[in-house]
């Protein structure tokens, strides 16, 4: 598949490298020729230094025959533009990202399609997504919801009164469990356990279950003295805070800490009162202590430094805060959070990179989360008639080592799926997979 890639900035970077490992065919341009140096030398992709709202550089990257076109530099307006030109030249499909929430209303989903742009993307309005299914539990580090939540997958950290330490999960399985350990995180290595696996002190245990299940596996995971969130504090006005702020569940109450009073002012512009804006520094643990900071249940660091957000959310664990979030853009630093033990780490170039990858593969993929701190992947895949995995058994389909299914939605029920369980068309079937490239792997048994 060819592709080209408009923007070398965090996303267009990450996203090149991400498909440069699997063998694409990737061309990605900027007009900053600084920037795209070093990954010309270190990846095996083509850098071109052209403008994306260029017809020359846009002939001169060839888009006339790509496959897939991305645009996703800084400015929105220059993506759409992009994307209606590389469109016009001939590219087969076109990605635009964006800022602005109204593009991606249903009603306007034809315009931009006759204007040449298949496909919108906004990353602060996933990030927020993600930060909010994050923060309605405490005691969950990941939280993901498919088909509407008749299947859910959940991240936890084991502490020393989970009930399922040190038990072969095979003997786990002789009661009739309603959840499946589909993979665990222990130190820096990620694992798809096997029956004679035992799940450990402070590992971080991934299980998939239904809805009505969720206070059991609290239960076994040793979590029911965890309070349950009411308060949220956020540091750092950005507009992923501000989209965060719009998506929480309205028995919470958030408080937002900027530093910038002109940015506060126009905080209060967009948010409604359940938001109290407070002009501070976030650093300021005094501050912070003030606002109520020793009874809240979540907070979140979402400033333009990693370093500071780590910081921040550090502080707020020793202070007593059960559930702390953190943004973390320098992807060198998402390992250090994570064996420092501040939470759920968020980065919003993966995830952004994660949705537009789910645009590549031709099974029917309705949903790809990206595990930023376990080099995993979870994808939700609707299986066809006559498909390779509706041939076999999941214990005789013989998926590569790595991969597991989590469970399925059948009519609209989520199943946990065992050896024995037969998958048929029509199925939502939920893969996890130690890495992306791994799901071209699972994409053969869906086609």
């Amino acid at each position: 598949m060819k592709i080209v890639i408009a923007g070398a900035g965090a996303v267009g970077t990450h996203l090149a490298k991400l498909l440069s490992r699997e063998k694409q065919d990737i061309i990605l341009m900027d007009e900053n020729e600084e920037r795209l140096s070093a990954l010309g030398n270190n990846f095996d992709l083509m850098t071109v230094t052209a403008s994306p709202t260029s017809i020359k550089g846009l002939e001169e990257v060839r888009s006339h025959d790509a496959d897939l076109f991305i645009a996703v530099t800084p400015d929105e307006s220059r993506n759409v533009t992009a994307c209606m030109l590389a469109r016009s030249l001939g590219a087969q499909k076109t990605v635009a990202r964006i800022d602005n929430y109204e593009y991606l209303l249903p009603k306007n989903k034809e315009f931009f399609q006759k204007l040449g742009v298949d496909s919108l993307i906004y990353p602060e309005m996933l990030a927020a997504k993600e930060i909010v299914s994050s923060v309605r539990m405490s005691w969950v580090r990941q939280w993901w919801e498919f088909c509407g939540g008749a299947l859910i997958l959940m991240g936890a950290k084991m502490r020393e009164k989970a009930e399922i330490l040190d038990i072969p999960l095979f003997q786990l399985a002789e009661t009739e469990r309603p959840y499946h350990v589909v993979a665990i995180k222990r130190g820096n290595e990620t694992l798809i356990p096997r029956g004679d696996d035992v799940i450990k002190l402070h590992d971080i245990v991934f299980f998939t279950t239904t809805r009505k299940y969720i206070p059991y596996i609290r239960k076994i995971t040793g979590k029911e003295n965890y309070a349950d969130v009411r308060n949220v504090m956020i540091m750092g006005g950005s507009r992923i805070a501000v989209r965060t702020a719009q998506y929480v569940p309205d028995y919470m109450q958030v408080k937002i800490i900027e530093s910038d009073l002109a940015r506060c002012n126009r905080l209060t512009e967009l948010l409604n009162d359940r938001t109290m804006i407070i002009n501070g520094d976030g650093r300021d643990m005094d501050l912070l202590i003030d606002e109520g900071l020793e009874n809240t249940e979540a907070f979140v660091a979402l400033t333009g430094n990693s370093e500071t957000n780590i910081l921040a959310c550090l502080a707020a664990k020793r202070m007593g805060v059960s559930k702390t979030v953190a943004e973390v853009e320098n992807i060198d630093y998402i390992g250090m959070a994570e064996s420092l033990d501040i939470g759920t780490v968020i980065n919003k170039k993966m995830i952004a990179a994660s949705h537009i990858y789910q645009m590549m593969l031709e099974a029917d993929v309705s949903n790809l989360k990206s595990l930023a701190f376990a080099n995993a992947d979870v994808a939700e895949l609707k299986v066809k008639e006559g498909t390779r995995i509706t041939r076999h058994l999941v214990k005789d389909l013989g998926f590569p080592k790595g991969i597991t299914i989590g469970g399925l939605v059948r009519g609209g029920e989520g199943v946990v799926v065992e050896g024995n369980t037969q998958i048929l068309p029509g199925d939502h079937v939920i893969v996890f997979c130690l890495n992306s490239m791994m799901l071209k792997k699972v994409e053969k048994y869906f086609i």
